[in-house]
């Protein structure tokens, strides 16, 4: 099992990051793929991933959050410094649109503009998109649907009345532990084919006081559940859908 979506760059792991993967491996994940959302966190994510090598994996980009800290030359430098780095990376993400906070059109439209510049990085370097849009929805499916995307995964995709979109584009849904208690999320659980969901925790948030990796197999658990499948299925279904999308033939699956 591959839990495709966590921040193990993040401080809540300083203490303990080694013990946390031996539990990791103990408990039977095949490999975790990391994110870095943000550039302060970038030579840290890549000391981790060379610690763990093999282990864990590293996607990258400019959270959409974090925008306005940068100006146009700095994000450019980074973006270029992801692209001379496209050989350590196994996807490009988390990228896309948050409107949440976000309400003056003109730093939507520079979102926008990051948001297609990232798309056609990951074009270029040939990389799956890992996508994050909050109250923003329908216009980043609009995007990546107008610059062609293919390899996408819409993380903690919650937007049901969407979710038929993402069918018909071939995308792939990362589901966590929300589905506990988010109706809309089970539903998109429910109706997205099991063949197109990855497993995430977003650890180390979402969970009762620190979430990490380990809690995918209950986030199997609840699809097994809401889909009225036996877990094994699901447990072994969503590790090669993993393997798929980031194209990890190194590990084996389940």
């Amino acid at each position: 099992m591959i839990d495709c979506h966590c921040h193990l760059e993040q401080p809540e792991f300083d203490q303990d990051r080694d013990e946390v993967i031996r539990l990791c491996r103990e408990a039977g994940i095949k490999a975790i793929v990391t994110c870095c959302a943000h550039p302060r966190d970038w030579e840290k994510s890549l000391e981790i991933c060379q610690r763990y090598q093999g282990f864990v994996f590293l996607t990258a980009a400019l959270h959409p959050e974090f925008i306005e800290e940068f100006s146009s030359q700095q994000i450019s430098g980074f973006l270029k410094k992801l692209e001379e780095n496209a050989g350590k990376l196994v996807g490009i993400g988390e990228t896309g649109l948050d409107f949440y906070w976000v309400k003056d059109e003109k730093q939507r439209e520079r979102q926008e503009g990051l948001f297609r510049e990232t798309i056609r990085l990951a074009k270029r370097l040939g990389k799956p998109l890992v996508i994050h849009a909050r109250d923003a929805v329908e216009p980043a499916i609009r995007i990546l649907e107008e610059e062609g995307a293919k390899r996408v995964c819409m993380h903690m995709f919650g937007a049901n009345q969407l979710t038929s979109r993402v069918i018909e584009n071939g995308w792939w849904v990362s589901l966590n532990l929300i589905l506990e208690r988010s109706k809309k999320h089970r539903k998109v659980a429910r109706d997205i084919p099991l063949e197109r969901i990855l497993l995430e925790t977003d650890s180390p948030w979402l969970g009762q006081g620190r979430n990490d990796p380990r809690s995918i197999r209950r986030v199997a658990e609840l699809i097994a559940e809401i889909k009225k499948l036996e877990f094994q299925e699901v447990w072994q279904a969503c590790g090669r859908n993993a393997v798929e999308f980031f194209d990890l033939q190194q590990i084996s699956s389940p």
